[in-house]
């Protein structure tokens, strides 16, 4: 089976990230998307975080209905903070069957040199990159185990998201309506 991992801290999940795993899903040669949510991106500050589990019961609610993506909460057991090579070598061993594929913005391409041995998942895993507007792809589109896509983009961030309810402006259409529920319920980032 052929996994995509689509990582992120998902804070929150929303209907910009839902576009690029359905694309990934339904338009490659993908079975099924895990979307891993990050406990603590060792490039990003832990501050503005919601809790992890918060994040990831809101990307269950948003992909609940669809049997290709599902959510994972896979680095939650492992060591922080979470290094993309340790989540891959661990899903190995624990998948010896499976066939494993990065999913990742443009920007991550740009920077994958900084990523902890990243040489080696270079080397072992294909990595499906969509193109972000205004991102310089750097030097890797044209290694081989490198896929660039035209999925679908929409100039949304989980950053403007927050930013509007800290505010009280409304984010109908922004998220799933089941994940509307659950951060008004949580009073999450307000």
């Amino acid at each position: 089976m052929r996994i995509g991992l689509f990582f992120g801290s998902f804070n929150p999940i929303h209907i910009g990230h839902l576009i690029i795993a359905n694309y990934m899903a339904t338009q490659t040669d993908l079975d099924k998307i895990w979307m891993v949510v990050t406990p603590q991106n060792p490039l990003k500050n832990k501050a503005s975080l919601a809790g992890d589990y918060d994040r990831l019961n809101l990307v269950r609610r948003a992909v609940d209905d669809n049997d290709r993506i599902q959510a994972s909460d896979i680095e939650f057991g492992l060591p922080k903070p979470s290094y993309t090579i340790d989540t891959l070598t661990y899903l190995q061993e624990k998948h010896p069957t499976y066939k494993f594929t990065l999913i990742m913005g443009g920007d991550n391409l740009a920077t994958l040199h900084k990523w902890k041995n990243y040489q080696q998942i270079l080397e072992n895993y294909q990595i499906y990159v969509y193109q972000r507007p205004d991102y310089d792809l750097g030097e890797l589109p044209t290694h081989p185990h490198v896929h660039i896509y035209q999925a679908p983009l929409m100039q949304i961030s989980a950053t403007y998201i927050r930013k509007c309810l800290r505010e009280g402006k409304p984010i109908q259409y922004l998220v799933p309506d089941e994940v509307l529920e659950e951060i008004m319920a949580g009073h999450l980032y307000q």
